[in-house]
């Protein structure tokens, strides 16, 4: 009886070992997805895989750590035996032996400690705000001719930016504004810089960034000013600071950030490279369709003077063999053997002349047809251009005015097209 109870009172529903892991690790995603942990490193491996394998502690605890080869690779610090750090990542549970660890992403030194927890404070607070919602990121311009800069005027960052867009799209207008990147007034001049892109309403998109460093060098972009600056600006605004592993404020508030400032310069010229392919193409398929035209129009031509001409044929052939059925009668009504001869003669003379004068009216035709045949070739926009003329295109249209001065136009001749600039 005792054991039926007990069995009566087991649960109705319960978790598998895997089941409840599972519910666990999403309990600690959902809670710690991106944290950082202060401790010293211990048992420090690197596995064959490219994986290295430690233990953070404290003199309370201790948490095992993971730092998978993509991450690993990107480390600017590796862990050392003794080292004390901040490690950066989220918390899962190795389900095999039933651990919760800290997936790391990033490391750095400690001694970072004041300024680590004053980002997250205004990460925190910023992300509350909304201002990192995916929902007011503006997308860049498809084809952008005014690109803002603010950066440093000195450096390897800008003369990178320079070469990739006057490489990948020639003929775009650059401004920099110069401003420092670290130090006692960087803050301030970064702020002036993207208001000041902000309000002149010149740029289409605008660039901030500068290279890499440490978290102090970049702290300028992790300032409150600079982020609300980027989120009130007027145009798009590309973050790019430091290197691919570096985030900062700034590339969460700004509508598009970019792993370097040349692979900024990159993503705001990805569809203006893509635009002088299209036109070929374009004027590829315009080339290709003008001459099937052209050539169905010939043969349309041609079979117009053919079936004139056999239509003529057959309308006198008719009326000959009115004319032989008339003679026919006569004859029945005359002598049938004289009158036959003669009709036959007739017949023989009048086919003579009708067979002359079908080559007649198929030799005055052919000279006609190939003039229209000319005629089309010549009204072809590929013979204007062989003859000298140009087409000019201004945003992908056809000018029929004097543009206004600084306007970038595309020329078009027989030769292919080239760039030019109204002055």
């Amino acid at each position: 009886m005792s054991q039926l109870a007990l069995a009566w009172d087991l649960p109705q529903t319960h978790f598998t070992v895997s089941s409840f892991t599972d519910r666990l690790t999403g309990l600690l995603l959902d809670e710690f997805p991106d944290v950082w942990i202060a401790g010293e490193c211990s048992g420090v491996k690197q596995a064959p895989s490219g994986h290295w394998y430690f233990t953070l502690k404290d003199d309370g605890a201790q948490l095992r750590c993971a730092c998978f080869r993509q991450n690993a690779m990107r480390l600017r610090v590796k862990p050392t035996e003794g080292m004390a750090i901040l490690a950066r990542g989220h918390v899962e549970i190795y389900a095999a032996r039933g651990e919760y660890q800290l997936i790391v992403e990033a490391i750095e030194p400690q001694g970072l400690g004041a300024l680590q927890a004053a980002f997250e404070l205004l990460k925190k607070k910023l992300k509350a705000e909304g201002l990192f919602e995916a929902a007011r990121k503006r997308p860049l311009p498809d084809h952008p001719r005014r690109i803002g800069i603010v950066t440093s005027p000195s450096g390897a960052v800008i003369q990178d930016m320079l070469n990739v867009l006057s490489r990948r799209a020639p003929g775009l207008h650059i401004r920099l504004y110069p401003a420092q990147v670290q130090g006692e007034f960087a803050v301030e001049q970064i702020v002036r810089g993207v208001e000041h892109f902000s309000k002149s309403g010149w740029a289409d998109v605008v660039i901030v960034g500068r290279g890499g460093g440490s978290l102090e060098d970049l702290w300028a972009f992790n300032e409150e000013a600079v982020a609300r600056a980027i989120a009130e600006c007027a145009v798009p605004v590309v973050s790019a600071v430091g290197h691919e592993t570096d985030f900062t404020i700034a590339d969460f508030v700004a509508d598009l950030r970019a792993p370097t400032p040349s692979a900024a310069a990159e993503l705001v010229t990805q569809h203006v490279i893509q635009w002088p392919k299209r036109l070929e193409s374009a004027e590829s398929h315009l080339i290709r369709a003008m001459q099937l035209r052209l050539s169905r129009a010939s043969d349309r031509l041609g079979r117009q003077g053919i079936a004139r001409a056999q239509l003529l044929v057959r309308l006198r052939m008719n009326r000959l063999s009115q004319r032989l059925d008339d003679l026919e009668s006569r004859l029945r009504r005359g002598d049938l053997r004289l009158k036959l001869q003669e009709a036959k003669e007739r017949e023989l003379r009048l086919a003579a002349r009708l067979e002359h004068a079908m080559r007649l009216r198929l030799n005055r035709a052919r000279p006609r047809v190939e003039r229209m045949d000319s005629s089309l070739r010549q009204l072809s926009p590929l013979a204007v251009l062989e003859r000298g003329y140009a087409i000019v295109l201004a945003d992908g249209k056809a000018v029929r005015a004097a543009p206004a001065t600084g306007t970038d136009l595309e020329v078009r001749v027989a030769g292919g097209p080239f760039r030019a600039v109204t002055y």
